[in-house]
């Protein structure tokens, strides 16, 4: 048997914006119609352009990716349903029928671009600040678009902007008191107009000399969408910020206030904002080479899994999962997939940290490793509803210090690890969960480590590391750039916070991903580790609870049980 053929009303499900719409053609009204009674025509059509649409998926994704559609869904959310004068020709052909036609959809968020230049809009007015719906482009220019190119855009699209009203009217922005990158437009001429152009999904200002349309990747620019800005670590942002190999072209945030406090206006000013129901848009978008996925564990997953089988590459700057197998199973996906699948163990990629590593690890400056101690106290303190999303003090801190000491010393896990913790904030006692805990571990080799870990430092973060081999010791202390040392004073020298501390540490992470991307580097940090480490921070945990030291030689660690206590 054949596959079922989707009807009109298949695809109207399936896109929230569609809508069938039905025509009564009266006797004479179609070709090669006579005497008989009055026909009943059904077509597809998008609700917020009021155009028909072709049944095909392609032409469809197409229509709900341009830059007018965003536009009429912006108008449509904030002015209602259009005025019968805006209704595009031929739409009066049902009014006749009892059927009430669908109400057009208001619940998806329209992206933007938030434009602080002057534009001449379709209506001959000048506008000082203009908050746009955007279509996908990069925010780093890639093909110049000349006056020519604009006026002949104009001219095919005159024809069209009767029908389809324009949004680039001025409406109060947050962002409107920011400066932006956009280059100064030039002065108003006659009959200048906001050319947006379907073929290339990108907004014009007609006549501003040095705009750019983005048409895909090119040379080493890297596109590249961004999931979840609320939990995401500063110091990613920046860097994400300042490179300039990779260009952000979608950002999926359903709080955009959050999205306002994490970047600076101008970098925005040419990348979409959609909220999560919208996130097919960016994965269905063949631009986007990468994604980096700022949840919290319990819904990273399923958007990871989601990216690398629209063939993306990803970076978790949180864990993929806290449950063992649903992570193996993000990892053996993306070898399936033959996509990078990076995990944001940060602290490995701090430039003091890899100065250890070559000398512990690859000259053997210091022998035999004996002892190996931390101290990581977090600053400014962790949220308490971040820390319950990310799954506590466990998996959201002291599993990047249990990675560095595997890393250090070559071995994947301890053969036996106790926990003590407490939690001196009475809300973190409400979460059943400590805000202060020392790990004692023993691994094959011998050494012995402990980690202090806190989320308590009222100054500065404290992050130190010591190593003492059987040739010497190394010590990794706080990175003060003033390079003074306080004892007991009551204000903070010079204060620094996690992010400041990591800055560099987050920049070649990053650029590690970038690299992956382009297929000169694989993900250094593997599957097995990973979920070696993950199964030690749980150990680690499950001690605390029970009170007693956890044999990893001997006994099972159910990852999936650890989570479903802290949650």
């Amino acid at each position: 048997m054949g596959r079922k053929k989707k009807t009109l009303h298949d695809y109207a499900a399936e896109f929230t914006d569609l809508g069938v719409r039905r025509h009564l053609l009266e006797p004479g009204a179609g070709p090669g119609s006579g005497p008989a009674a009055a026909v009943v025509v059904e077509t597809l059509y998008c609700k917020s352009c009021e155009l028909p649409m072709r049944v095909r998926r392609d032409r469809i994704l197409e229509h709900l990716s341009s830059g007018r559609h965003y536009r009429n869904r912006r108008l449509l959310k904030q002015h209602g349903p259009r005025a019968p004068a805006l209704a595009s020709a031929g739409s009066d052909l049902g009014t006749g029928l009892p059927m009430q036609l669908d109400t057009p959809s208001l619940l998806s968020q329209p992206s933007f671009i938030f434009s602080a230049n002057p534009c001449i809009t379709s209506d001959g007015t000048s506008t000082s600040y203009s908050m746009v719906p955007s279509p996908p482009s990069y925010h780093k220019s890639l093909i110049p678009v000349h006056l020519n190119t604009i006026s002949s855009t104009t001219n095919v699209l005159s024809a069209r902007e009767d029908q389809t009203p324009s949004t680039s009217t001025s409406y109060p922005s947050a962002f409107a008191a920011l400066h932006l990158r956009n280059a100064p437009a030039p002065p108003k001429q006659n009959n200048q107009k906001l050319v947006i152009s379907e073929a290339s999904n990108s907004a014009i200002c007609g006549g501003a000399v040095g705009q750019y349309i983005g048409t895909g990747t090119t040379g080493s620019n890297i596109g590249l969408a961004l999931f979840g800005v609320g939990l995401g670590n500063k110091a990613l942002f920046q860097s994400l910020m300042e490179e300039n190999s990779c260009c952000l072209l979608y950002i999926v945030e359903d709080q955009l206030l959050d999205v306002e406090r994490a970047f600076s206006t101008e970098f925005l000013a040419n990348t979409r904002v959609l909220r999560q129901q919208d996130a097919d848009i960016v994965l269905n978008d063949q631009r986007v080479s990468g994604a980096i996925i700022c949840s919290p564990p319990e819904a990273a997953s399923e958007i990871v899994l989601d990216a690398l089988r629209a063939g993306k590459g990803v970076f978790c700057e949180k864990l993929p999962s806290l449950d063992r197998q649903t992570a193996e199973a993000c990892f053996d996906e993306a070898a399936r997939c033959g996509r990078p699948l990076v995990c944001g163990f940060y602290k490995r990629f701090d430039p003091a940290m890899q100065f250890l590593y070559k000398k512990v690890h690859d000259s053997q400056a210091l022998g035999r490793i004996h002892r190996i101690s931390t101290v990581s106290s977090i600053y400014p303190a962790a949220s308490l509803s971040f820390l319950k999303k990310s799954g506590g003090i466990f998996y959201n801190a002291a599993v990047h210090d249990i990675d560095i000491i595997s890393l250090l010393l070559g071995e994947s896990a301890p053969d036996t690890i106790f926990s003590l913790g407490h939690a001196f904030c009475a809300d973190m006692a409400y979460l059943k969960d400590a805000d202060t805990v020392a790990v004692s571990m023993k691994f094959p080799s011998g050494a012995i480590v402990t980690l202090d870990v806190s989320q308590h430092c009222t100054k500065s973060c404290d992050q130190r590391l010591e190593v003492h081999g059987s040739q010497g010791s190394l010590r990794v202390d706080n990175q003060n750039p003033l390079g003074i040392t306080e004892h007991g004073t009551s204000v903070s020298i010079c204060s620094q916070t996690q992010a400041d501390r990591y800055r560099d540490a987050y920049r070649e992470l990053f650029r590690h991903f970038l690299r992956t991307l382009k297929g000169n580097e694989l993900p250094v940090i593997t599957k097995e580790q990973f979920l070696w480490t993950i199964q030690v921070a749980a150990a680690a945990e499950q001690s605390w609870r029970n009170g007693s030291a956890v044999d990893l030689r001997n006994e099972a660690i159910d990852v999936s049980v650890i989570k479903t206590e802290i949650m």
